[in-house]
């Protein structure tokens, strides 16, 4: 089998609020309406129940335990963002394995968020896991063009308890046949099959990644429907969903599959922000916050001022630098005002290097040449601490945070090549590891390699991603 090789899933996951009354069509949505998503983190006692037990259970009992899962999933996800390199997906038949067992799910990396959407008509609801790093939104599915894989459900659930969209029952479902010019070209980035027995036969994918975990299915078109923040209902229309009927991968934990929000012309956050002036925005409380303040994720550019603390800064968004990702032009970091000697080469996409925007990630990762510096630079900062020299993995640098003053912390910032800069909290990247021990919130990239501004360093920021003027803004808020 030809294993996917496309950066990894930079996973962002969110559970959506639908409060449906009234009926609003995607082509008519009045401009003062915007599309508001709650994201709920994985670890929030809110998701027991919901999920299933493949989800809720192992959650992590201590701030320590919460933070090494968060880390390994990153390690994972940034070990197949490395070593991308972008080509042609479509597959050949012969090189690609139709039988699967069905098990829990494409390996797309442990998200930190959910997002429960309804899809058909009538609708069926599903958990899915929300990924910028993913431009197909798909779902556990039971069909009479398939292979008969998921067809062994009770309850429309499968014995794992994940749901199962039954696609016979939705009067909107339409495939897409093998034989199309969108299946044959428009879809061969989407891993689509060459194999096409028949011409009503629908157009296959086989999504598959460097650990060997896959999704096997077909392509086809459905209505999802969504809640707006008036209380109106959206239904989107035509929208390019996978039908997969058999997966191999552990890390959906109890999702009934995924939400595709990458960077691409297919992809569910495209097609919705297109609805909404091509903007869509998301703001990010402390991990450590109470457990009933809500994060959220909006399609629209009526964003609450009242909430910013401060002015909304800009720069700009290198959409298809790296494919699929929201890439950033950063030219330097600093730290207490002294900028820090990295080689611009670190920053430069086209050498190896460039840097990301990622919901889904926790920390922050920087290639070696600019990791080092930082390391040095805040170790410097917090020698009059005691260092632990046990081994806490995977932190490099912890201490013994009694009697810590974040105000004598100098502060890091990041400077964007067009004069914008991003100044974190210092909770952000000196982050709580567990009682009276703090680290520094930083992983390691071997170069060449993709940094990452993660979701920890993004936190108590509002972030607008504008698609159709290429830029992003940004300004520090409450978040609720």
């Amino acid at each position: 089998m030809k294993w996917r090789s496309v950066l990894s899933p930079l996973l962002f996951i969110f559970l959506v609020s639908v409060s449906f009354h009234g009926l609003v069509l995607c082509h008519a949505v009045p401009e003062e309406n915007e599309m508001r998503l709650e994201l709920i983190h994985r670890h929030n006692p809110q998701l027991i129940g919901k999920l299933g037990h493949g989800v809720t259970s192992n959650v992590p009992k201590t701030q320590q335990e919460r933070i090494q899962e968060l880390v390994l999933s990153d390690t994972i996800r940034h070990h197949r963002m490395i070593s991308h390199k972008r080509g042609t997906r479509r597959k050949n038949w012969e090189t690609s394995s139709i039988a699967m067992p069905m098990h829990s799910g494409a390996d797309y990396g442990n998200g930190e968020y959910f997002v429960q959407v309804r899809v058909g008509k009538p609708s069926q609801k599903f958990v899915l896991i929300a990924d910028t790093g993913s431009d197909l939104t798909w779902v556990y599915c039971n069909s009479r063009f398939g292979n008969g894989s998921t067809s062994k459900t009770h309850k429309g659930r499968l014995r794992n308890h994940r749901r199962v969209f039954h696609a016979d029952r939705s009067s909107s479902f339409e495939t897409i046949p093998c034989l199309s010019d969108m299946c044959k070209v428009q879809l061969a980035d989407l891993f689509s099959l060459s194999i096409c027995p028949t011409p009503f036969t629908p157009c296959a994918y086989d999504y598959s990644y460097m650990d060997r975990s896959a999704a096997l299915g077909f392509f086809a078109k459905d209505t999802i429907s969504v809640g707006l923040t008036n209380g109106r209902k959206m239904m989107l229309e035509n929208v390019l969903i996978g039908c997969t009927e058999s997966a191999q991968g552990s890390a959906f934990k109890g999702a009934d599959g995924a939400l595709g929000l990458g960077n691409s012309k297919y992809s569910f956050a495209t097609k919705t922000a297109e609805k909404f002036g091509g903007k869509f925005s998301y703001c990010l409380v402390d991990h450590l916050s109470p457990k009933n303040i809500s994060n959220y994720l909006i399609f629209g550019g009526n964003r609450n001022e009242q909430k910013l603390l401060g002015n909304v800064r800009y720069t700009k968004l290198l959409l298809n630098v790296i494919p699929l990702f929201y890439a950033v032009n950063v030219m330097g970091i600093s730290i207490g005002d002294l900028m820090l000697r990295i080689p611009f080469e670190v920053w430069d996409a086209n050498v190896g290097g460039g840097t990301i925007l990622d919901s889904g990630t926790s920390l922050t990762y920087l290639a070696e040449p600019a990791y080092k510096p930082v390391m040095n630079a805040l170790e410097m900062s917090t020698s009059k601490y005691e260092r632990l020299l046990s081994d806490i993995k995977p932190f490099e640098y912890c201490f013994n945070s009694t009697g810590f003053d974040e105000s004598l912390v100098p502060r890091l910032v990041f400077h964007f090549a067009d004069g914008a800069r991003f100044e974190p909290l210092v909770k952000s990247y000196i982050i709580d590891f567990a009682p009276q021990v703090k680290c520094l919130g930083f992983q390691l990239v071997s170069w060449p390699g993709t940094s990452i501004i993660g979701n920890i360093m993004q936190q108590n920021h509002l972030w607008e991603f504008d698609l159709v003027q290429s830029i992003v803004g940004f300004a520090p808020s409450s978040c609720t």
